[in-house]
């Protein structure tokens, strides 16, 4: 079979691994076409149409500034899907490009797998309804998706999440910490993939985790920056270890995290490392965003939770003297052995391994189904 995977940035570029790696498993005939990055290149073994780096606008003003490029990439892609001609296109995230390319593939007569739902129970309702409309099958890696989304008469199918089988056969290196020279307990800073978060959230990261004596302070890179592009925020006169390609073991030996709102804030918790979630946008992103959300909490955990498992700091509350606080609580108090305990529960919600095999399976038998 052949398949067409658009994902749009880092956590996509992830998940969309995952599944081309079970694809192969269940179908050695497979054939690859993508939009995404470095992980999903590997997986598949050929380059993407475009790079996710292109393609990784944060915020309301900063896609309006860049509509001439959504554009054409929009265009871009609906030429190459009718070129290629793909058995079942599979939109992976990113909701506001691929919800488009959904409804174009379903209108060509493609076959449409949605892997990861938008996220439609926190704002834009009535997008469940277009959802139904342009796909065959959604597959949810989201353990309270499928109620919602069921009320809405969207096929769909919770898999399990991918994040839960790559983080179950991960394991510490003991030697991690002397390899990198740490010689103290170690504050992780995960500022974000995209170049405009990064820019408005590590620096207050940065000055609070600095403020803390007897602590080293390490930066998970995104994959698709240099340490050039860091070196920028390190003017304060202390050494910050720059980490790329391991964040896993970054976070499995820190005290303590401080996170960029999105899919790290629940790998973050599926590895046990207590956790501040951060986020900061412009003015009017957030301003829109306050008008048309729908749910009290912004990270993955306090969602699937349905309650404060940890601590959000957003725009003008995500203040370094607000961080620093955070973590002297985690670091000192019992906030970090509830939230220990609060992850334990969450574990158990994900369920089982396996999300990515399920999927696989998933859209495989959608496509034979249909030819029978």
């Amino acid at each position: 079979m052949r398949y067409y995977l658009i994902a749009g940035e880092a956590s996509g570029d992830l998940q969309g691994a995952a599944l081309i790696e079970a694809l192969k498993q269940h179908d050695p005939q497979a054939e690859f076409r993508f939009w995404g990055g470095d992980l999903m290149a590997q997986a598949s073994g050929s380059l993407p149409v475009v790079h996710q780096k292109e393609r990784a606008f944060m915020g309301l003003w900063e896609v309006i500034s860049h509509l001439g490029t959504i554009r054409r990439h929009l265009k871009l892609c609906k030429q190459d899907i009718q070129a290629w001609k793909p058995d079942v296109v599979v939109p992976v995230d990113h909701p506001g490009f691929n919800m488009r390319m959904a409804a174009f593939a379903k209108k060509q007569g493609f076959k449409v797998a949605y892997f990861i739902a938008p996220k439609a129970w926190a704002w834009k309702k009535k997008r469940a309804f277009t959802l139904a409309r342009n796909t065959d099958i959604v597959l949810s890696i989201l353990p309270f998706e499928p109620s919602f989304f069921k009320s809405y008469k969207v096929a769909i199918r919770y898999v399990g999440n991918p994040l839960w089988d790559k983080i179950s056969v991960f394991q510490p290196n003991p030697v991690f910490p002397s390899v990198h020279g740490f010689k103290k307990p170690v504050i992780a800073l995960l500022p974000g993939s995209r170049m405009q978060e990064i820019t408005r959230i590590l620096p207050s990261m940065l000055e609070a985790a600095l403020r803390l004596d007897g602590y080293e302070v390490a930066i998970a890179c995104a994959p698709d920056f240099k340490p050039e592009f860091y070196q920028s925020f390190l003017s304060l006169g202390k050494k910050i270890h720059l980490l790329h390609g391991e964040t896993y073991q970054l976070l499995a030996h820190a005290k303590v995290a401080l996170v960029t709102s999105g899919t790290a804030t629940l790998e973050t918790a599926l590895l046990g490392c207590p956790q501040v979630v951060c986020y900061r946008t412009s003015g009017l992103t957030y301003l829109a965003a306050r008008l048309i959300l729908k749910i009290r909490y912004i990270s993955l955990v306090n969602i699937i939770m349905d309650r404060e498992v940890v601590p959000e700091r957003i725009q003008e509350r995500m203040s370094a003297n607000m961080l620093e606080q955070d973590l002297k609580e985690l670091l000192s108090g019992p906030r970090a052995d509830k939230m220990t305990v609060d992850y334990q529960e969450l574990r158990k919600m994900m369920g089982s391994t396996g999300a990515a095999e399920r999927a696989a399976i998933e859209i495989i038998g959608l496509f034979r189904n249909f030819k029978n």
